[in-house]
């Protein structure tokens, strides 16, 4: 993990002597000797954690502290004190300072107070990233060379800054392609928040976004950071950006431009450090023309655009993505679900007009309404097993193989109706119990 640190100490030699241990310990350190250099630097560049000294000139850390939390309230504070300003210590701890040290200190226990911050922050980051995301990563899975070609796009992507616009159809999976392009990137460690902006009302999406001052409205009984505050030196994820009121797209046009926000009912601009990446299956370019969409922000989304790939595109992916989601029910039920052929060749035969989560969510309730782990083509809804029966009959050139292709599929249709007991079956069908067995063995059923 790379942490950026700033020293802020008027004393040439104890600024130097600092700085250059924490260097060693491999972290980026930049150096300025005031409360009024630091803050026209933490203009220009974000910094996990800043060092400063209680008196200097100009502005003191006191008031240091202050501006800091008001325009960077990720970055956290340690503040350097003499003796005999132990109150004043104490003073910047209730201000929201994170830690403070007396003078002179070993460097070493600097180092240790750092890494403890680091850890601290490394652990907000991951509680915000789970809160946001409801549970663990999901893997983008495929070996088709729409797929390949896909994450190898997101290779290249995460190791930029840049924003990325995903398009694709509903159930594709646009949301895991922003998640690895999150956990590829050098803000890994850092928080990685989403907001579907179809599902909040638009009344409240600006308070959501941007946060609010306390009493900034009905309700507002105290202040609240928005998800971009919370998102800060991490990403966020804008999910369904077509559905943002177009009132809103000029602030967010703003963020994206001047890498601040502004509360709701707030009369300062907060710095962020956050990466924007946008995910739609509505056409933005159509909307823009509709009048929608706003076209700056169209093309200042669009830096770089990746489209998902639908899954009848790729329908070699199925088996790999059927056999991951059934070992995943399987684990969760104690099971070991597999398919026979039959039921495996359905499956690649349909088209999946909800795409990859229609496949999932099948899956699901094949693995809980199934009598038997081994999934057989009558458990299977209708319109998988008739698209089945409809690829066999283009092959059956003669009468035998007619008949035999009706007889299996009114075997099928008794062993559905029976709920696949065999006794039961047989009785429907009007044969012995021996004679089903013989033919299940002789369709391989």
């Amino acid at each position: 993990m790379s942490v950026r640190i700033m020293i802020a100490e008027d004393e040439e030699i104890m600024r130097i002597t600092v700085a250059d241990h924490l260097r060693s310990e491999g972290w980026q350190v930049d150096e300025v000797s005031g409360g009024n250099e630091a803050l026209a630097l933490l203009q220009k560049q974000s910094y996990d954690i800043i060092v400063s000294d209680i008196r200097m000139p100009g502005m003191d850390g006191e008031k240091l502290l202050a501006a800091v939390k008001q325009q960077s309230p990720a970055t956290e504070v340690i503040m350097m004190t003499a003796h005999g300003s132990t109150d004043h210590a104490v003073a910047c701890l209730k201000q929201g300072a994170a830690d403070y040290i007396l003078k002179p200190f070993d460097l070493d226990d600097l180092s240790c107070r750092i890494q403890r911050i680091v850890r601290i922050q490394e652990i907000k980051a991951r509680c915000v990233s789970l809160e946001s995301n409801g549970g663990q990563r999901q893997p983008l899975l495929g070996s088709s060379t729409p797929m390949q070609q896909m994450l190898n796009l997101i290779s290249q992507v995460s190791q930029t800054d840049s924003t990325v616009l995903i398009q694709g159809e509903s159930g594709t999976g646009k949301e895991l392609v922003a998640a690895a392009i999150h956990y590829e990137s050098s803000r890994a460690n850092k928080p990685y928040v989403r907001v579907n902006c179809a599902a909040i009302p638009a009344g409240l999406l600006e308070s959501e976004l941007f946060g609010h001052e306390k009493g900034a409205f009905t309700g507002a009984d105290q202040a609240s950071p928005g998800k971009f505050e919370l998102a800060d030196q991490g990403t966020i994820l804008l999910d369904e950006i077509g559905d943002m009121p177009i009132e809103l797209q000029v602030k967010l046009l703003r963020v994206l431009q001047e890498q601040e926000i502004e509360r709701v009912g707030g009369k300062q601009p907060r710095r962020i450090n956050v990466r924007v990446l946008c995910a739609s299956a509505k056409n933005l370019a159509g909307l823009v023309k509709e009048g929608r969409f706003r076209e700056d922000l169209y093309y200042r989304l669009q830096v770089i655009p990746i489209m998902v790939p639908p899954l009848r595109e790729r329908k070699e992916d199925i088996p790999e993505l059927s056999s991951y989601f059934l070992h995943k029910f399987g684990r969760e039920r104690g099971l070991d679900f597999t398919l026979t052929g039959e039921a495996a060749a359905a499956l690649d035969s349909y088209d999946y007009p909800g795409n990859v989560r229609e496949l999932r969510n099948l899956l699901e309730r094949i693995t809980v309404l199934a009598p038997a782990p081994r999934i057989q083509l009558w458990d299977l809804p209708l319109e998988l097993r008739g698209l089945s029966a409809d690829r066999h009959e283009e092959v059956e050139i003669n009468l035998a193989a007619a008949v035999a292709s009706a007889e299996k599929r009114c075997i099928l249709k008794a062993l559905q109706t029976s709920g696949g007991n065999k006794t039961g079956a047989a009785e429907i069908l009007g044969i012995s119990r021996k004679n089903l067995w013989e033919k299940m063995k002789q369709y391989n059923l």
